[in-house]
């Protein structure tokens, strides 16, 4: 026996014990137990409970902070369990039951939409006590059907049927509809009781409160073709048996004769007014199903920690996930924010607290991040309701985690996590040197994920070739790092290369574009000016700490055929040799164990040309005479690979 028959078998034995029970005791106490079932529910249903709080959020997450979020989650499981056991009351429902306990607002309109002689049809969405709703017909004394779905348990789902046909309900299941019936009830002007939500995988795509989500457009479509009325109804829960049905007036139904348009604006108005009674009484909602499953937006968030390498692996990863959302017909919204911790302590203790989170536990709380964030990064991070989160760098991979959770979003961190662990976060995308053990969501990258691609290249050439007058064959770039904890560039180290390259540009006839980064030292700028800055051969020069024009590094790249760039910058190196030109890399001292693994990995692929600094000048002649393949690794095939099953 699978799970599924297991689960209809015992819920069904179960139910069919507990039925009389509960319809034996007072029916306050039995809606009291409702509400304890509900309570226990909330505590014991991780999966079901963090869906509900993150649907909430993107309903709400706007205008409602976290904690009146979990108060409305709560609210919503006690007002659940109240259904789940009203609907075992159902066959003691009886006439005097329905005008003691509910109240119907606005049922005249059955009346006033049936005077048109062309059916109605009562569209609902599941909430509040939506079993009984759907019989407010028969004890209205109105003859109509409940459309319905056949339910995942067969047991179940003929017991729950057994207990609307007591109470005069005539049933029609969707899987076995008859179109040619469903009309026929139409034009005998009966009432069809649908709903609207919950459209699948078939259903229309309207907006609905932040986002689009999946809507069933039988009712629409029928009135469309058959100019039936349409009357929204919701239900409400007032207090324990009390229930308020609301019963909006007929629709008018546009009608421009472009049958998608019109099913989808219609769809929106209907799905409008359905937000506005959700709004109302947000504890009534059916919150507990993926609501946007099916939209074809979605959002991007991007956590900086302000290094710009980092931030560009990040945007790497986002703008290759935008293209697969593409090709698959969805859009993307990417944001960006900076995280911001109070001090060094605070990013440390953020990492330790971290680690005791689970997976649905941190859902309404984010204490830790309140109290370790700069208060502006803090509220910054409550403006955004991500499907995905993507880090670049370990002091951002437990905001990631805690931000993923609370939103229910894919979490994708590149580079080692920290002590986090990679089992916490959906996908990693970490570089072979950072030896993380193999797992299946663990994506192995020779170098650091980047922007560079042909288009980049083109965009970044466009903004400069106009103010450059390049005639040469050869064109060096020269991409001049600076010290770090492991590497220090000294004004020798950097007279040596200088005095390399104007030799080779001498004997070859070539020219030089040049650009500096933050970390290059006062002296090391002064040697390069006094050597480039009235050089002929010299077309370009950036002393980034002086002027740094935007996609100057990207715009050398693109119009150099040679590169040769300084040692320490894992992610420079790896944008250098994704534009596929020659690198080369003069070799150093002073670099870490793991620094040196990637370029010795490197070089021994052929990415990258690693040459003691006197040998640069040879090591041009030799590319320059040979022109051998430049090979260039497929970490980005790689990332998107991935990313495709993730999303």
């Amino acid at each position: 026996m699978n799970k599924n028959s297991f689960i209809d078998y015992s819920g069904y034995i179960l139910l069919k014990v507990l039925g009389p029970v509960l319809r034996a005791l007072p029916l306050p106490f039995a809606l009291f137990l409702g509400r304890r079932l509900g309570s226990l529910f909330f505590f014991l249903d991780y999966k079901h409970r963090a869906v509900a709080y993150s649907n909430l959020k993107t309903a709400f997450g706007a205008n409602k902070q976290p904690c009146e979020l979990i108060k409305i989650t709560k609210e919503f499981y006690r007002t659940f369990g109240q259904n789940l056991i009203e609907i075992l009351l159902i066959p003691k429902i009886d006439k005097q039951y329905f005008n003691k306990y509910i109240t119907v607002e606005g049922a005249g309109n059955i009346t006033e939409a049936q005077a048109k002689s062309k059916g109605v049809i009562l569209l609902s969405v599941h909430a509040g006590g939506w079993e009984l709703g759907s019989l407010i017909c028969a004890n209205l004394g109105i003859d109509f059907y409940l459309f319905v779905r056949s339910q995942r348990y067969p047991h179940l789902n003929r017991l729950l049927n057994s207990f609307r046909l007591q109470k005069g309900c005539k049933i029609i299941e969707r899987e076995s509809l008859q179109l040619r019936k469903l009309v026929g009830i139409l034009k005998n002007n009966q009432v069809i009781v649908m709903t609207a939500d919950q459209g699948g995988r078939s259903g229309t795509l309207v907006k609905f409160f932040a986002k689009t989500a999946s809507m069933a457009s039988g009712a629409v479509r029928l009135a469309l073709k058959y100019d039936c009325a349409i009357l929204p109804s919701f239900s409400t829960r007032l207090n324990g048996p009390y229930i308020k049905v609301i019963i909006d007036p007929p629709l008018r139904i546009k009608k421009t004769g472009d049958l998608e348009k019109d099913i989808k604006d219609n769809l929106e108005n209907i799905a409008g007014i359905f937000e506005r009674h959700i709004s109302l009484y947000p504890k009534d909602y059916l919150w507990t199903y993926k609501i946007w499953k099916y939209s074809k937006e979605k959002s991007i968030l991007i956590l900086s920690d302000s290094k710009a390498g980092h931030l560009r692996q990040s945007q790497a990863a986002a703008g290759i996930m935008e293209s697969i959302l593409k090709e698959k017909g969805s859009s993307a919204k990417i944001d960006t924010t900076e995280i911001r911790f109070k001090n060094k302590f605070n990013q440390h203790a953020l990492t330790l607290s971290s680690c005791l989170g689970g997976r649905y536990q941190c859902q309404g709380c984010l204490w830790c991040l309140s109290a370790f964030l700069e208060k502006d990064s803090f509220r910054s991070l409550l403006n955004f309701k991500p499907d995905v989160v993507i880090s670049c760098g370990s002091s951002l991979a437990p905001v990631n985690f805690l931000i993923a959770r609370e939103n229910l979003a894919k979490s994708v961190v590149i580079m080692r996590p920290s002590i986090l662990g990679a089992r916490k976060f959906d996908l990693v995308i970490a570089p072979e040197h950072d030896r993380l053990r193999r797992r299946k969501n663990i994506i192995s990258t020779q170098g650091a994920l980047n922007l560079v691609d042909e288009e980049y290249l083109r965009l970044q050439a466009a903004s400069l070739k106009p103010h450059l007058k390049i005639e040469k064959d050869l064109v060096l770039g020269l991409l001049l790092g600076g010290d770090t904890r492991n590497f220090r560039l000294s004004a020798d180290l950097s007279k040596t290369i200088f005095s390399q390259i104007k030799n080779s540009l001498e004997m070859h006839d070539g020219e030089i574009l040049i650009t500096t980064s933050r970390r290059t030292s006062g002296e090391v700028e002064r040697l390069i000016k006094e050597e480039f800055a009235n050089y002929a051969r010299c077309k370009f020069l950036v002393i980034a700490n002086e002027n740094n024009p935007a996609g100057a590094l990207g715009a050398i790249l693109a119009l150099s055929n040679t590169v040769i760039i300084s040692p320490e910058s894992i992610s420079m190196i790896s944008e250098a040799v994704s534009s596929k030109k020659y690198v080369i890399v003069f070799n150093s001292g002073g670099l870490s164990s793991k620094h040196r693994r990637f370029l010795n990995n490197f070089s021994k692929n052929k990415y990258i040309y690693l040459t003691e600094p006197g040998q640069i000048g040879g090591t041009i002649k030799d590319l320059y005479a040979n022109r051998p393949q430049v090979r260039n690794p497929e970490d980005r095939f790689l990332v998107a690979e991935a990313l495709k099953k993730l999303i």
